[in-house]
């Protein structure tokens, strides 16, 4: 057992998979030898060598065909894509191949990839490296969408994404590698060393894909976010007062909708956070499974928290994302709502 930050268990679990398993190798765009941009891989091709943790091309298409073709053939690749920014070059091989391949080989074929790929804002990168493209795989059949959002679940997580069999994305928050950000910028960053989920053990585990963790339960309302904002809804519901039951979804697809049903018929009540973009955002999908299996027990309407329907700002990047004086004013709306 260590005490680690994300990119330490995010290497940690790395390293076990490639100890484990010889079918499992890694690359992307400066994953080899300069050990990855946010240092995720560091000393992985020096203790596996060059053919199990390489260097690629600027080529995210490529990156992704390669790993489909890796995976068909019985290797068990682990993608990376710099920033999840850039994954949108490799959108039809995803969605169009590995999401496919499956269904269309009737079961012949197969592709056991993993494609990780930091995401989110709160670090001043600007349109380019701050998107949330989550919700997007989402709408795909046979893609599996997963987002930690602490060092155990991330170790825990990724290695069953690379155990699973399907095409599994994984994305890392960017913001909260090296601490819980509580959504206060101007205030000194706790580092993952002082909490409790940076408890990391050293060798194997896993945590199972589509189950949910209940992070801090309550009676007053249903909070359900992931990633970054777990952390968020975290403060705002010290800072309300609420008794707010904050629901970590860690897997989009497959979704725990058991847990988040029965959470929401309990209090009656919800407020979904995410930091993506609202419009089709995946709160919209949360709130249509709401509404379907607790119609009759809600006491006010769900409220969704999220980003703002523009690209993400540089200049107002606070204004942007969702902080918890946002996440507190919806709190409050909704227990005044009946």
């Amino acid at each position: 057992m260590s005490r680690m930050n994300m990119i330490q268990a995010i290497n940690s679990a790395l390293d076990n998979m490639l100890e484990r398993d010889p079918n499992v190798l890694i690359f992307g765009e400066d994953v080899g030898y300069f050990g990855g941009v946010f240092r995720c891989t560091a000393g992985l091709q020096e203790k596996y060598g060059v053919k199990r943790c390489f260097d690629t091309p600027i080529a995210e298409g490529g990156i992704l065909g390669m790993a489909i073709g890796m995976g068909a053939n019985g290797l068990r690749p682990v993608a990376e894509i710099q920033f999840a920014d850039y994954i949108y070059p490799a959108f039809d091989q995803l969605v169009s191949e590995a999401a496919r391949l499956r269904y269309r080989s009737a079961g012949e074929f197969w592709a056991p990839i993993t494609v990780r790929s930091p995401c989110g804002g709160g670090i001043y990168g600007g349109q380019t490296h701050s998107q949330s493209p989550e919700g997007i795989f989402t709408h795909v059949s046979g893609l599996k969408t997963v987002m930690p959002s602490n060092p155990y679940d991330a170790k825990g997580l990724l290695i069953s994404c690379i155990e699973d069999d399907d095409p599994v994305l994984f994305f890392e928050p960017k913001r909260i590698y090296n601490g819980p950000f509580d959504g206060y910028h101007d205030r000194a960053l706790q580092p993952w060393t002082q909490h409790p989920m940076g408890e990391v053990p050293d060798d194997y585990y896993s945590i199972p894909l589509g189950k949910a963790n209940i992070v801090r339960p309550g009676s007053d309302v249903t909070v359900i976010c992931y990633g970054t904002m777990v952390h968020v809804c975290e403060t705002a519901v010290k800072e309300t007062g609420v008794d707010g039951e904050i629901i970590d979804l860690r897997t989009m697809l497959p979704l725990d909708l058991d847990c988040i049903v029965a959470s929401v018929q309990k209090t009656g009540r919800c407020v979904i956070v995410h930091e993506a973009t609202r419009t089709s955002g995946f709160g919209a999908e949360l709130i249509a499974e709401i509404q379907e299996h607790c119609f009759y027990h809600l006491e006010a309407p769900p409220i969704r928290v999220t980003g703002w329907d523009t690209p993400y700002p540089h200049a107002f990047e606070w204004e942007y994302f969702p902080g918890p004086k946002r996440v507190g004013e919806a709190l409050t709306r909704v227990m005044e709502d009946a």
